[in-house]
C-alpha cells in the first residue's frame, strides 16, 4: 500500500444547486481565472491615459523659437498650422533641405512623434536643430496640443 500526501488529495464538496462534486484544486484555479477576467476587463475599459494639452503648450516653448502655429507666419522653420496630413517639405515658400523634401512622409501623430524623438535619425539629412523630445508621453502632450492650436 502506498501513502498519498492529503495535501494533493482532491477534496470533494457539493453544490446547492445540482449535487454534481467539484475537486478543490479546479475550484481555486477558477476562482483565480475569475478574478484575471475580470481584472482584464477593468484594466481594458479604462480610458488610456489623456494627453496634458496644458503641458504640451509648455513644451511648445522649446518649438516656438524656429516655429509659428500661425497659418501665413514662419520663422528659422516653416508653420505649423496645417502640419497634420501634410507633405514633409511642401510649405510653399520655405526653403526645405533636400532630406525633407525627398522623405515624402505625411504627417500623423505617429510620424510626428516617431520624427521628435529623433528628427536626425528620422529623416537622415534633415536641417532641423532640435535634439528631440525622448519621452513618449512628452510627445504625446505636444501632439495634442499642436493639434488643439492648429484646429486639426
Amino acid at each position: 500500500m502506498y501513502s498519498t500526501p492529503s495535501h494533493k488529495m482532491p477534496v470533494k464538496t457539493t453544490t446547492a444547486k445540482n449535487f454534481s462534486t467539484i475537486s478543490l484544486p479546479l475550484m481555486r484555479r477558477m476562482a483565480f481565472l475569475s478574478f484575471i477576467l475580470i481584472a482584464l476587463a477593468f484594466i481594458a475599459s479604462r480610458p488610456a491615459a489623456a494627453q496634458d494639452v496644458e503641458k504640451g503648450e509648455k513644451l511648445f516653448a522649446r518649438c516656438q523659437v524656429c516655429h509659428v502655429l500661425e497659418p501665413e507666419g514662419r520663422k528659422i522653420g516653416p508653420s505649423l498650422y496645417g502640419v497634420f496630413g501634410r507633405t514633409s517639405g511642401t510649405v510653399e515658400g520655405f526653403a526645405y533641405s533636400k532630406a525633407m523634401q525627398d522623405a515624402g512622409i505625411v504627417w500623423s501623430e505617429d510620424t510626428i512623434s516617431a520624427y521628435l524623438e529623433n528628427p536626425r535619425t528620422y529623416i537622415p539629412g534633415n536641417r532641423m536643430a532640435f535634439p528631440g523630445l525622448r519621452k513618449e508621453e512628452d510627445r504625446a502632450d505636444l501632439i495634442a496640443y499642436l493639434k488643439s492650436a492648429t484646429g486639426s
